[in-house]
């Protein structure tokens, strides 16, 4: 398993390529758990203590995803101008809301009447990659501190609540406040608003100097385990105190397991400062601790961290394709996974799905089929440098 030579940071893929096998583990659950389509995992009254951990674990991947975008375009702009890297992360952030409308919406529903457009994760990454592009021309601490009021002042604004689809709504919608807007004959889902989002990328894209050409290492692992060590107390205290920081405040449960549970179930949409502080601050734990570790497991892993964009596509693919060749083996209709905006208000799939056992089965395979085709990419993404395409897949 010798991976062919590159010049990444290794801590940073390995980090990135966790969160993405992870990331798998949340999609197979939403296409095959049993009442998935219905129930939300985290909901005390319904969920039980495995399956919470399942969706709790899968948390940590889009905040660090979408701080380490930011990470990488700072390395990338530090071999580049100022206005290459604008250039760069302007028309990558239009690729990818083009991907996300285009591609990753016929993926997820296979609906090639695209009833329902739901804007998730790459919107939100491309949104904020163009914001990062004008972000970029302004001083390294600027960012720094626009960052931090973007992450910890947005939960400040959680009163604030529109109803409707006029143009003032939408725009909320966008900004802060998760919600489905219909237009026309179609529904359109935000999910992952862009305030919270865009502090995220800038204090990543700050985070990339800890790593710049030349930066003392030992004075690096020195940042990396206070900011986790920080973080994961600032989130102790803070959900301890139970006033800011998150729109869900914990409470007393039937039993200590349950209390623990609610104690940890913070907001994701948009993410709260509590769930960033408990997401991002592992991460850097995890950067420390792995800065010089190699072994199998981290070369299995580095694999999909360095085509992460091209493994994220490829996995909702064939998590869809084999949750509808399953239910067709298993004497189903086929064209009930072909899904439209219906799936969330009726009850055709409320007793469709399989446990929790299957589920993390078909994860492992997921992660398995994947991982030579995903090599294979990657050997031909290093061996292809002077293909200006690629750094866009």
């Amino acid at each position: 398993m010798n991976l062919v030579k590159s010049s990444r940071i290794q801590s940073i893929d390995l980090l990135r390529g966790l969160v993405m096998v992870i990331m798998a583990l949340d999609h197979v659950r939403d296409y095959f758990h049993l009442g998935a389509f219905h129930y939300d995992p985290v909901n005390m009254d319904t969920t039980t203590p495995m399956l919470f951990f399942t969706r709790f674990i899968t948390h940590y991947c889009a905040p660090i995803f979408v701080f380490l975008a930011g990470t990488s375009a700072f390395l990338y702009g530090s071999r580049k101008t100022k206005s290459e890297l604008f250039k760069f992360l302007v028309t990558r952030g239009l690729w990818l809301i083009v991907v996300e409308i285009v591609i990753m919406n016929f993926l997820w529903w296979f609906d090639v009447s695209y009833g329902f457009i739901n804007l998730q994760v790459i919107w939100a990454i491309g949104i904020c990659m163009i914001l990062l592009g004008f972000l970029i021309l302004l001083p390294l601490k600027v960012i720094l501190i626009f960052g931090l009021i973007m992450v910890f002042g947005h939960n400040a604004l959680d009163g604030i609540v529109m109803q409707g689809s006029d143009f003032k709504s939408v725009l909320w919608y966008a900004l802060h406040q998760q919600n489905f807007v219909p237009m026309g004959s179609r529904m359109v889902g935000l999910f992952y608003p862009i305030i919270p989002w865009v502090g995220v990328m800038g204090l990543g894209y700050c985070f990339g100097k800890l790593y710049q050409s030349g930066f003392d290492a030992s004075l690096r692992k020195k940042w990396l385990l206070w900011l986790g060590l920080g973080s994961i107390i600032l989130f102790f205290v803070l959900r301890g105190i139970n006033s800011y920081g998150d729109m869900i405040p914990w409470s007393q449960q039937k039993n200590t397991t349950f209390t623990i549970m609610s104690f940890f179930n913070v907001y994701k949409y948009p993410p709260s400062l509590l769930f960033l502080l408990i997401t991002i601050g592992p991460g850097f734990l995890f950067l420390f601790f792995t800065e010089s570790v190699k072994n199998k497991v981290t070369e299995f892993l580095l694999v999909f961290g360095r085509v992460p964009f091209f493994y994220y596509v490829l996995h909702v693919f064939l998590i869809h394709a084999l949750a509808m060749g399953t239910h067709a083996l298993l004497g189903g209709n086929w064209r009930d996974l072909i899904l439209d905006a219906n799936i969330f208000t009726t009850n055709t799939f409320a007793t469709y799905g399989y446990s929790l056992f299957v589920v993390y089965l078909v994860w492992i395979g997921v992660v398995l089929l994947l991982y030579p085709v995903c090599k294979k990419y990657m050997t031909y993404k290093i061996n292809n440098k002077d293909k200006w395409w690629l750094s866009y897949l």
